[in-house]
This record gives C-alpha cells, structure tokens and sequence, in this order.
C-alpha cells in the first residue's frame, strides 16, 4: 500500500463528530434506546450486511441512506412520504437515536433501520450498488482550522460511497460554512464518479420543494448564513472498486 494510500486511511478514521451524549438519559430515554434499537437497529458491523431490502419487513422499491439525522426531522419527513422506500439512518449521538427511534414507535414507521454509530464503519458493510439516494445535511462543520481535518465529506467518504452507490444515485449534501462547501466541491471536482448538475445559483441556494427545512438550516438561516444545498449525480466513470 502506497504512502499516500496510508495517509488517505489515516485520515479516513478520524472522529468526525463531537459528543455521543447529552445529559443522562432517564429510565424512560434508556428504555426506548435498548428496545428500539432491538426492534429497529443495526448491530455492530464487522461482518458484511444482508442485502437491504431484506433488513426491513416488506420489499422496499428502492433504499436511502441518510447520514447524521441529527434530531430525525428529515429523516421522518422522508419516511412518512415514502413508504415504499427503506431507509438506513445512521447518528452517532445517542440523543438523537432516541428521538428517531420514539417517533418510528409513535407513528408505527416500519421502513426505518437505525445504526447508532459511525456511517463509514456501516458503509464498509454495505453491498456495492445498494443505495439509490443519500443524504448528509449540515454535518459537524468543524470551524476551526485546526479541526478541519475532521470534517466528514472527503475524498475518502465519497470513495466509499460510490462503492455502495447505484448507477445514477443521487448525493444530496447541504452546509452553511462557506469553506466546507468549497471542500464539498473541490473533492466532486476530483472525483470521477460524481458530478454536479447545477446549471444556476437557485440549484444550490434553494431547497427543492422535497427536502424540509432541519432545526439546523433555521439556526443557519438565524445566524444569517445562507446554506447550500448541493445535489450530485453518481456515475461510477473510470472508478474502480477502492477498499474502505
């Protein structure tokens, strides 16, 4: 293996979220974390996953993939819309797992499976060509240069995608850190397997009338940040299968 190849798994690894948990949680919170994860969850991944389509109770038509769903309020928009669609929703803090897994409870959700941890170890698990649509709205920005490295949309991140990734699958990735949305381009630009369609600044400065806005887009909006919102189409061009 190459130096650079060393250094690009390296990289790869690092933590790219903060805390995994807020204040204690109560007996309440704990139940519904143990049992819906039992019910709804994906355990440890160190084997290579079943097929999708099978994790779920019916025959999905097709599976997304949303990565940090932070609070689930996109998450549970898409779900409740799309019920013929299976969705894998991966969110290493554990607050938001228990939202998620209380809502697919109270709204009888049967086409969620939850993975309380990090995407790119689920990833590794994944078929290649399993995943039509994927989704990573406003992830950690990591503000501080010296933290940047951390930030999780990278070359590596969009390798191990495009594995799992069907031909003409879209990535749909939303930030309001200008200098993280310039990191998200110039990593598309360099990767043959993506390739960006926006043809005017209302295809990345507008949310699509299908995508709902998240308490992170209105905190954006209150800071007076304007988020992007990026929509990639996968093509697997000249890319061949890459370890992860």
């Amino acid at each position: 293996m190459s130096d650079d190849k060393d250094q690009q798994n390296q990289d790869y690894e690092l933590r790219s979220y903060g805390r995994r948990r807020g204040r204690k949680r109560s007996a309440r919170q704990d139940a519904i974390f143990d049992d819906g994860l039992a019910r709804w969850g994906l355990g440890p991944t160190e084997t290579a996953l079943p097929a999708l389509e099978h994790l779920f109770a019916f025959k999905p038509s097709e599976v997304w993939l949303e990565i940090g769903f932070g609070g689930g309020e996109h998450l549970i928009w898409q779900a409740e819309r799309n019920p013929d669609i299976g969705f894998i929703a991966a969110e290493p803090f554990e607050d938001g797992v228990v939202k998620v897994l209380t809502a697919i409870k109270e709204k009888h959700l049967q086409n969620i499976r939850v993975y309380p941890g990090d995407v790119r170890q689920l990833l590794r698990a994944m078929a290649p060509d399993s995943i039509t649509r994927a989704f990573i709205l406003f992830p950690d920005p990591w503000p501080k240069a010296r933290h940047a490295k951390r930030r999780l949309v990278s070359p590596a991140l969009l390798s191990a995608l495009s594995r799992v990734l069907v031909q003409g699958a879209e990535l749909r990735i939303a930030t309001d850190i200008s200098s993280y949305a310039a990191e998200i381009l110039a990593a598309i630009h360099n990767d043959t397997s993506f390739i960006w369609e926006a043809n005017r600044p209302g295809d990345w400065r507008n949310r699509p009338d299908d995508w709902p806005e998240t308490r992170y887009e209105a905190k954006a909006r209150g800071a007076e940040r304007q988020p992007n919102f990026f929509s990639f189409r996968h093509l697997r061009i000249g890319k061949p299968e890459t370890e992860v």
